[in-house]
């Protein structure tokens, strides 16, 4: 048997537009609500053999909230968005047209003075890489949408650009099955709760 990594995307996540580069905000009260709207659906993930999250705010409640007392991962945070922290796509956009474009079209490229997507993605591939491999070992991780979205690039073994093109929804969860190196996808859908957008 492969291990299994299940990712559940922290509750308070708005549509993509609407994402704060390295939102450090706390759930609200509706991402509260959401959780213990799915807390039931979700709770049997508790039960893996490791839990951890990301080291955001949201992601540590929605984790804890889920009764998952998960550990934080350094390696599971947000894209380094440099100047660009806490600003939406458009406000980055509104100020920095060209370097935005220059960001969204080369994933190597840093005009914001942070982490490249391409860095990005390797530094969050790399912690999926490193996890135990013992056989039917299970794993939850809470996490950003858009490092969820990273994992997913790197599992799959597609073009960085793939990253703009998955869409991952507040307590949505998904699994990756395999080794380090070969990973398959699963999907599990999205949660029984109220989508915002």
């Amino acid at each position: 048997m492969a291990l299994r990594v299940t990712f559940v995307a922290a509750a308070g996540s708005l549509s993509r537009l609407t994402e704060r580069f390295e939102d450090d905000r706390p759930l609200d009260h509706a991402g509260w609500s959401d959780v213990q709207r799915v807390a039931r659906e979700l709770l049997p993930l508790a039960a893996a053999d490791l839990r951890y999250c990301s080291p955001n705010p949201r992601s540590r409640d929605t984790g804890a909230g889920l009764g998952y007392a998960p550990l934080v991962q350094l390696a599971l945070r947000d894209c380094g968005m440099g100047r660009w922290r806490g600003l939406t796509l458009g406000e980055a956009m509104a100020r920095e047209p060209e370097a935005v474009d220059a960001w969204l079209a080369d994933p190597r490229a840093t005009p914001h003075g942070g982490e490249s997507l391409l860095g990005f993605i390797t530094r969050v591939g790399n912690w999926l890489d490193t996890r135990p491999s013992e056989d039917d070992c299970r794993i939850v991780a809470v996490a950003e949408p858009s490092v969820i979205r990273a994992a997913l690039v790197y599992a799959l073994k597609a073009p960085p650009a793939t990253y703009w093109n998955i869409d991952v929804r507040s307590l949505s969860r998904v699994s990756v099955t395999g080794r380090a190196g070969r990973w398959s996808l699963r999907i599990e859908g999205v949660s029984a709760q109220a989508t915002r957008t």
